[in-house]
């Protein structure tokens, strides 16, 4: 037992060493970024310059690629470093070195310990080998603890990192309405993947591999010495066999790659239909098209799966000769010096010692043999990444349509806006101007609306209405800054905070004065938060949890420029029963109960929650996309009196005639004639308003 245990402890200091630069989770990594879901993206400027596409691309050299990767890595990367939590973050990173740094010296006293301990064993001398044991037993109980903290510290600074680029992507992708352009113009795939998948998987790796390399340059320079110090020779000898097994894995599997960014967006594919399934259940239970949907899972699935079939190939092609060249190193270095051996010119210790010497220094040259597999996955993760941030530092995504004029929306100080009376009073406050709107859908630039103008007052309620197809929705999504493809102006007039100074209004983005809550759109078919049935209420103007910020300070999650108290639990039930959902409290246990709402609420319930959400929001102006149509008639015209008695103005889209007694005016749009120029709209006083509009 005692003669195992000590050659095997110089083995496993040697494989500690090796495997705490790419611990093997590494090497799961890789794996699991083979099984996930990647895809060879064209870039955003290609995608948008369909000309440019017809003309022959000079294939890039290796080297410009590397170059590209590289600028890409540290374009992703260098963000945490130089953020408000970097001098936190270089620390932890110091110290992650400098554990590394102490654990290759722990490794090289080990080196000399194996050399002594197999003398002594060659030598049957008793008394010096229990010494060596003893200062090997010694050596575990001090050296193991620098191994385990060095790869903690290293673990748990991946986590900080990965927390801080996942708030940081988050705000970027939910800023400006960047996730609705992504989505609208299929910019790029699955950017959900990136941010969960993509992220963690760049953190850790980024990590092991920077500690790797560094590992490996400290490795090399301390076991050259002693490599060459033994016999130069044999330093020769491993600089070819590194040098030649490097460059057959990059032969051997330069198809990787390629195969890794393909698996991940066939994987991704399916996953995708797989949540399409789930979130539509019910619709596709009406139809009876569970075979459709058999069909096309499968068809996706089989894709991802002859896919990861020629993957598997290709590793297993590369894996023939890397676990040879692996292997064959275990007897390599002991052939080479043994006939000095043999002449009696050095002890059986040394060959253990230039064994392991030659290992770790091996190890160290061969990274690209050994990590092949995990690179290619980890350049594909680059990719991904890179293109993703590029395309969220393009502040400005521009609409498909190239077309040079832009929507240009603004928000504006309410008290620019009023009309006065002869005695000097406000007579009335605008809330809305509409100049020379022409409205162009973003992706082929049709014409939807000619030269639109509007004005829009305090209890100025309007509605639109026109045949299916004419642009009334897109009318709402210009108003929203959704779409801006085409030319004019929309203006909003809102109400700063008591504490904001009109300079101080001014100067905030269009975003942050949209957040005051004087503006609210409640879309056909309502957003169900993830969360309790008091969060469903308090959305989007109140938020019920802290968060914290990339910089790791803490802040309020409310609106920032948010004028009205948080309702409390008497107010949120107060306004269910105005909205006739009062009965859903006890149905499902309480406000703070936790389901999926918009499986167990009807449409026309979550309709009807939106609009107890409009009520406690209190805007000055709302703008409903037929935010009624799955109501009865008795529903709709209470929820319009509901918030006519709120004092909110409403702009309303809607078929149904009985809309028509809620509004003062009415929006005519007709499909517009592509060969005209001519208005397709008119506006009309409303002669037929009920009694609620007086």
């Amino acid at each position: 037992m005692i003669l195992i245990t000590a050659p095997v402890f110089t083995t496993c200091s040697h494989l500690i060493l090796r495997h705490s630069h790419l611990p093997p989770p590494l090497r799961h990594e890789s794996t699991t970024i083979h099984r996930s879901k990647i895809s060879r993206f064209r870039s955003v400027s290609a995608a948008s310059s369909s000309s440019s596409s017809l003309l022959p691309t000079p294939r890039p050299d290796k080297a410009s690629e590397l170059r590209a990767l590289w600028k890409r890595f540290w374009k992703v990367a260098a963000p945490f470093w130089y953020s408000e939590d970097k001098d936190q973050a270089r620390l932890r990173l110091a110290a992650v070195f400098a554990l590394t740094l102490a654990t290759t010296g722990i490794s090289v006293g080990f080196n000399f310990l194996g050399r002594d301990f197999y003398n002594a064993l060659s030598n049957k001398d008793q008394e010096q080998f229990t010494k060596q044991l003893l200062y090997y037993l010694c050596a575990f109980a001090g050296g193991i603890p620098f191994f385990v903290l060095r790869d903690y510290a290293k673990e748990t600074l991946s986590l900080r990192w990965r927390s801080w680029m996942t708030k940081y992507y988050l705000q970027r992708y939910l800023k400006d309405q960047t996730f609705y352009k992504i989505q609208s113009q299929s910019l790029i795939d699955n950017p959900d993947q990136r941010i969960v998948d993509d992220l963690s998987s760049f953190t850790s790796t980024a990590l092991s591999f920077s500690l790797t390399l560094f590992s490996a340059t400290i490795d090399l320079i301390s076991f050259s010495n002693i490599l060459f110090t033994i016999y130069p020779p044999l330093f020769l000898v491993l600089l070819l066999y590194s040098f030649g097994g490097t460059a057959l894995s990059v032969f051997l599997g330069k198809g990787l790659v390629n195969l890794n960014f393909l698996q991940e967006k066939k994987e991704a594919d399916f996953r995708y239909s797989l949540v399409r399934v789930r979130e539509n259940a019910e619709s596709i239970a009406f139809y009876g098209g569970e075979p459709n949907e058999m069909q096309l899972l499968l068809q996706r699935f089989r894709s991802a799966f002859d896919n990861l079939t020629e993957l598997l190939i290709a590793s297993r092609n590369l894996e023939f000769f890397t676990d040879g060249y692996r292997y064959l190193i275990q007897i390599l270095p002991a052939a080479v010096v043994a006939p000095m051996f043999f002449s009696g010119k050095i002890e059986f210790g040394v060959i253990n010692q230039s064994v392991s010497a030659f290992n770790h220094i091996l190890g160290d040259f061969s990274l690209v043999v050994y990590q092949f597999q995990a690179i290619s996955a980890f350049s594909a993760v680059i990719d991904r990444l890179g293109e993703f941030d590029d395309l969220l530092d393009n502040s400005i995504i521009r609409d498909p349509s190239h077309t040079m004029d832009e929507i240009e929306l603004t928000y504006q100080s309410a008290g620019r806006s009023s009309l006065l009376d002869s005695n000097g009073s406000v007579q009335n406050q605008k809330l809305l101007e509409i100049e020379e709107l022409t409205l162009q859908t973003p992706t082929n630039g049709t014409t939807l609306v000619h030269n639109l103008i509007a004005d829009i007052y305090d209890k100025d309620h309007l509605l639109i209405m026109g045949p299916s197809g004419s642009g009334k929705t897109s009318l709402l999504r210009a108003m929203a800054g959704l779409w801006r493809s085409g030319k004019g102006r929309i203006t909003f007039y809102l109400n700063p905070r008591d504490d904001f100074s009109q300079e101080k209004y001014e100067s905030q983005d269009n975003s942050a004065k949209r957040s005051s809550g004087d503006v609210l759109f409640l879309p056909q078919r309502p957003y169900m938060v993830l969360g309790t049935l008091r969060q469903q209420l308090l959305y989007p103007a109140w938020s019920t949890t802290m968060e914290a910020t990339p910089g790791g300070s803490k802040k309020d999650g409310a609106s920032a420029l948010l004028k009205k108290d948080m309702p409390i639990t008497d107010d949120l039930m107060r306004t269910l029963e105005n909205v006739r959902l009062g009965h859903i409290v006890d149905r499902f246990g309480g406000l703070d109960s936790l389901h999926e709402w918009s499986s167990v609420l009807s449409l026309g319930e979550q309709q009807r929650l939106a609009f107890a959400r409009l009520l406690l929001c209190q805007p000055k102006l709302a703008l409903l996309d037929e935010s009624t149509s799955a109501l009865d008639e008795a529903n709709e015209a209470h929820l319009y009196q509901q918030i006519q008695s709120a004092g909110i103005t409403y702009i309303s889209i809607g078929h149904r005639q009985t809309l028509t007694k809620f509004h003062n005016k009415i929006l005519h749009i007709a499909t517009a004639d592509p060969k005209s120029i001519e208005r397709n709209w008119r506006i009309e006083e409303n002669s037929l308003r009920g009694p609620l509009n007086q």
